[in-house]
C-alpha cells in the first residue's frame, strides 16, 4: 500500500527541484517590462506595458510553474530573490518560458528574529545587500512589481522598519522606473497604515495577507481609513490561528473538499467584490509545505499532484472547470467520530477510520492511509517546521474503511488519508486523536 508520505522526498524535490532549462541569454535579452499603477475617476488599475493587467496569481517559491500557466494564472510572487535552490535569475527564466510575470521578494531582517532597526550599521548593511540584488534583477522582463520583505509588522514594535522599506522603495525608483514596489503586511489596522503613510510614502501600494479573515477585508480597510490600492498577497485555507482546536491543542484541519469551497468563496467575497482598490491577488500557496500538518497550506501534495484547490483557482481564473477534476472528500471519521469530537482512544488498541469520497469523471480511487504524531516543532508566521514523525506498522487494510491499532506511547497523533484519483489529483483530511491509558 503507497504511504501518503513516503513520497515526500522524492516529491519535494521534483516539485521544488525540477526546472526547466534556463532559455540562452540571448533569449532574455528582451526589453524591460513596464508595470504602472495609474487612478481613474472612480478606480485603480494596472498597466502592463500600457495595457490594463489584472493579477491572477499564486504565491511560489519552489512550485509548479508549468502547471500555473496551464492552469490560467498570469504571475506568481516569491519570498526572495534567490530561494537557496534557484537564483532570482532562474526564476525569471523559467516565468519568462511560460508567460508569466513575477513580484519578487525581497528578503528583509524582521523584528521577531532578533533583527534591531536601532542598529544603524546593520540596517546600512542590509540595504547594500539589496541594492546588490535590485541591480542585479531590475531589467528582466519578467519582473513587475518588488515585494520589500514579507509581514514585517508580524510582532514587531518599532517603526523604524518601515523608514527601512522607505529608502529601499526610493532606491528601486532611483534605480529602476520600470517597476512598482510594494510591501506585505499581516493584517491591517489603522496604526499601521498611519505608520506606512507616514514612514514609507514611496511605496505604490499596499500587499494584504489575510486568511479566514479575509472576508471581512473591506471592513478591515476601512477600520484602518486605508483607502489606496493594494494587492492581496496571501490568501487561501483557513489559518491554523482560526480553527477550533481538541482539548489538547491540535487545531483541527479543514478537509481538501471544504478548502477549495472557501477558496472560491473568499476570492468573490473579498478579492472580485473589490476590483478596482484591489488590483489582483496571489493565492497561497502554490506548492506544498509543512505548517502544522503537511497538508495544511500547500494546493499540491509532497508528490506533486493537485488537490481540489487547484481546481478551484482554474475555475476562477478560466471560467470554466479543469477537463478532469479532482475527488471530492465528502466525510472522514475515525472510531465514528470526527475531527472535533475529541478522540482519546486507548494505547495498543485496534479502531477503524473510514472515508467517503467521490470522483466528477468516476475515476477509480486509491486510498492511502497514516498515522503521524502532532507536529512539535512549530515555528511563526510561516517559519519553516520540521515534518512529523510518520509511524509505521500500525495500519491493516486498505480502502474506504481501515483498520488500525494505536501507538503504545501516550501522546499526540493524527490519523491522515489521501484518495488518489490516477489522474495528478488527490483529496485529503486527517483528524487528531490523543493516546491515553485509562485510569
Amino acid at each position: 500500500m503507497n504511504k501518503l508520505w513516503s513520497a515526500l522526498l522524492l516529491g519535494a524535490i521534483c516539485l521544488y527541484g525540477c526546472k526547466t532549462e534556463a532559455p540562452a541569454e540571448e533569449e532574455t535579452e528582451a526589453a524591460v517590462t513596464k508595470m504602472e499603477l495609474i487612478q481613474n475617476e472612480s478606480d485603480y488599475q494596472l498597466l502592463l506595458n500600457g495595457e490594463p493587467f489584472y493579477i491572477d496569481g499564486a504565491g511560489l517559491e519552489f512550485g509548479n510553474v508549468e502547471a500555473l500557466a496551464k492552469h490560467g494564472g498570469n504571475s506568481f510572487r516569491t519570498w526572495r530573490t534567490d530561494n537557496g535552490q534557484d537564483t532570482g535569475k532562474e526564476v525569471l527564466d523559467r516565468a519568462q518560458a511560460n508567460g508569466l510575470y513575477v513580484t519578487m521578494g525581497i528578503e528583509v531582517a524582521r523584528e521577531r528574529h532578533g533583527f534591531d532597526y536601532n542598529d544603524e550599521a546593520a540596517v546600512a548593511e542590509q540595504f547594500e545587500r539589496i541594492k546588490e540584488e535590485i541591480q542585479m534583477y531590475k531589467d528582466h522582463p519578467a519582473l513587475i512589481i518588488w515585494a520589500i520583505g514579507n509581514e514585517l509588522n508580524l510582532r514587531a514594535t518599532n517603526p523604524k522598519v518601515w523608514d527601512a522599506v522607505n529608502q529601499i522603495s526610493e532606491y528601486i525608483h532611483e534605480v529602476d522606473p520600470n517597476h512598482l514596489t510594494t510591501t506585505t503586511l499581516a493584517g491591517i489596522d489603522s496604526t499601521l497604515a498611519n505608520d506606512i503613510e507616514e514612514r514609507a510614502p514611496d511605496i505604490d501600494l499596499l500587499s494584504i495577507q489575510m486568511y479566514g479573515d479575509i472576508v471581512n477585508l473591506t471592513k478591515r480597510m476601512s477600520d484602518a481609513g486605508w483607502d489606496g490600492p493594494y494587492i492581496v498577497t496571501e490568501w487561501g485555507a483557513t489559518g491554523h490561528w482560526e480553527v477550533g482546536t481538541t482539548e489538547w491543542g491540535a487545531p483541527v484541519e479543514n478537509n481538501s473538499s471544504q478548502k477549495a469551497d472557501f477558496y472560491r468563496e473568499r476570492f468573490e467575497a473579498a478579492i472580485a467584490a473589490n476590483k478596482g482598490v484591489c488590483v489582483g491577488s496571489y493565492v497561497f500557496l502554490w506548492g506544498q509545505k509543512q505548517e502544522r500538518t503537511p497538508t495544511w497550506y500547500g494546493m499540491f501534495m509532497p508528490d506533486g499532484q493537485e488537490t481540489e484547490a487547484v481546481d478551484a483557482m482554474h475555475y476562477i481564473w478560466n471560467g470554466s472547470w479543469p477537463e478532469n477534476r479532482s475527488p471530492r472528500l465528502e466525510e472522514m471519521l475515525l472510531d465514528g467520530r470526527g475531527a472535533y469530537d475529541n478522540i482519546m482512544l486507548q494505547p495498543d488498541e485496534t479502531y477503524t477510520g473510514t472515508t467517503t469520497v467521490t470522483d466528477p469523471e468516476g475515476d477509480e480511487l486509491t486510498y492511502s492511509w497514516e498515522i503521524m504524531s502532532e507536529s512539535t516543532d512549530l515555528g511563526d508566521g510561516g517559519d519553516l517546521e520540521s515534518v512529523p514523525e510518520s509511524i509505521e506498522g500500525l495500519i491493516t487494510g486498505e480502502g474506504a474503511e481501515i483498520s488500525f491499532k494505536t501507538p503504545a506511547q501516550e501522546g499526540a497523533y493524527r490519523l491522515f488519508v489521501a484518495v488518489a484519483d490516477g489522474n495528478n489529483h488527490v483529496a485529503h483530511a486527517n483528524i487528531p486523536f490523543y493516546v491515553k491509558a485509562a485510569e
